[in-house]
């Protein structure tokens, strides 16, 4: 399948699915837009694009809920599937598989172009004219310490040796028209390049990135090693170069498919108040911090660009769906180089962020003949749990037979339900947790610290006590269910 190249692309495709709202109408920028796509997100109906926003100046437009769940009941994943290039009816397992295959490929490298063939370069706005209030910025909701210009976006950062360039989504909130402030914190990536510069004393040159091919964002959202190029991992995920150009005034390369590209440079000092906002556990933080300004030094867009919108909160949203997928990818991805028998692994979308489930083959035991399912977990949670591994802050992990899908929510709540002892099998792991994660307690969330557990939920061996499914796939001879299906219509 040929990839998208950029966000316009992404709508067509979308709408020739039918999972794209046009909203012409006008909407405010301040809440209603964000609302509107909130509500999109719960009800499960097509993303919403705003064609007239109250507080617009240039021509611009609203996306929201860019990778969030499909509309159509039969497409569920096509948001994620096609922002990385996969067709838009792949399967959840696949979709992890895909990730997984490309951190062991050889990155592709980007392709630079002339700035006469990239579409961000149509305008360009230079000095006084480099501001955001040429821009409808959004209020996401309304309990948040600003307008939020920044929920999926990708900075731009490189270190002071030019060694490592990072592209990761933090949020960025407005101050004013010439400045912003947002999250910059180790160990996150965008945190780490942010710090050498610091220590040199030198404000850190960045791009704010809105827009491009859907698997930027994407890749920006997920979890990658450090020191990864995120630019050769796009590569390799779509199968071709991504086409890079030269910003206006930083050393640094953006898309060139962007919609718009703000650049500057990040103050040394953690110099302004940034939150609360929305956070994805789904409750509404009353979280501030202090934090790095970025200033507006240049600010370059295509003509009418769309501007993408992502109203966290109770999932799911782009956060579960994308963050989530990426997480399951980085630990199955662990989990096979320990040489441990697993089929898949996922982060299911309701339990926002905070379960991952582990599905493993029927031969297991041969596989391992050495452990019984207990040491099989405790295996498992080793990888997932120590020195920092994949798993920080999933605080619970369910270990099931690969019988049920854990994309599935039907299955999955049928399995927790009929496979987990009332007394349990639970192996705990202590790990650095995050201050909104409310199922902690408050000394914990203080601290950042607390408890994680893996959750024995596998079935015993075929001859001891497991049982076939009472179900159209199990209870039933082929030839019947053949006949079945044939003949459902009539």
């Amino acid at each position: 399948m040929k990839h998208l190249t950029d966000l316009r692309a992404y709508l067509d495709a979308l709408d020739a699915l039918g999972d794209l709202r046009t909203v012409d109408r006008t909407v405010s920028a301040d809440l209603e837009a964000a609302a509107i796509t909130r509500r999109s997100y719960e009800l499960r109906s097509p993303a919403p694009l705003f064609t007239s926003v109250a507080e617009d100046r240039i021509g611009m437009r609203l996306f929201g809920a860019p990778a969030g769940v499909g509309s159509r009941p039969d497409l569920p994943l096509a948001r994620i599937a096609l922002s990385v290039g996969l067709p838009a009816d792949t399967g959840a397992a696949e979709l992890v598989d895909h990730l997984v295959r490309t951190r062991d490929a050889p990155p592709v490298p980007p392709v630079t172009v002339p700035r006469e063939q990239a579409p961000c370069k149509e305008n360009v706005l230079l000095g006084a004219d480099a501001t955001l209030d040429r821009f409808a910025i959004p209020r996401i909701h309304e309990e948040d310490g600003g307008d939020y210009l920044n929920t999926w976006g990708v900075v731009i950062a490189k270190t002071p040796d030019g060694s490592w360039t990072n592209w990761s989504i933090t949020r960025i909130m407005r101050l004013d028209g010439r400045r912003m402030t947002g999250l910059v914190v180790p160990p996150q990536h965008l945190g780490l390049v942010w710090e050498q510069w610091a220590e040199r004393g030198e404000p850190m040159p960045y791009a704010l990135v809105q827009g491009g091919a859907p698997a930027i964002p994407f890749v920006g959202g997920i979890p990658l090693p450090e020191r990864v190029d995120e630019a050769g991992y796009i590569g390799a995920l779509l199968g071709e170069p991504l086409e890079l150009v030269r910003c206006e005034t930083v050393d640094l390369e953006v898309p060139a498919g962007a919609e718009v590209v703000v650049e500057g440079h990040l103050s040394v000092g953690r110099d302004s108040l940034e939150g609360p906002f929305g956070e994805y556990a789904g409750y509404a933080s009353t979280h501030t911090s202090r934090q790095p300004v970025f200033s507006v030094e240049a600010i370059t867009h295509r003509n009418e660009p769309v501007w993408p919108l992502v109203a966290e909160g109770r999932p799911p949203d782009e956060y579960h769906t994308v963050t989530g997928t990426g997480r399951a990818a980085k630990v199955l991805h662990a989990l096979r180089a320990a040489g441990l028998p697993v089929t898949t692994v996922w982060v299911p979308f309701a339990a926002a962020m905070h379960w991952a489930v582990v599905t493993v083959p029927e031969n297991w035991r041969s596989l391992l003949p050495d452990a019984d399912s207990a040491e099989f977990v405790r295996r498992i949670g080793e990888v997932m749990h120590n020195g920092g591994g994949p798993s920080a802050m999933l605080p619970v992990t369910y270990v099931l037979d690969d019988d049920i899908d854990p994309a599935d929510d039907r299955d999955l709540l049928w399995a927790l339900s009929t496979r987990l002892h009332p007394r349990d099998r639970r192996q705990f792991w202590d790990g650095r947790v995050l201050p909104f994660m409310s199922c902690f307690s408050p000394e914990e969330r203080t601290a950042m610290r607390g408890p994680s557990v893996l959750v024995d939920g596998l079935l015993p061996a075929w001859g001891e006590g497991r049982l076939r499914h009472a179900s159209f796939a199990q209870a039933y001879p082929e030839d019947v269910r053949r006949r079945v299906v044939e003949h459902w219509d009539d």
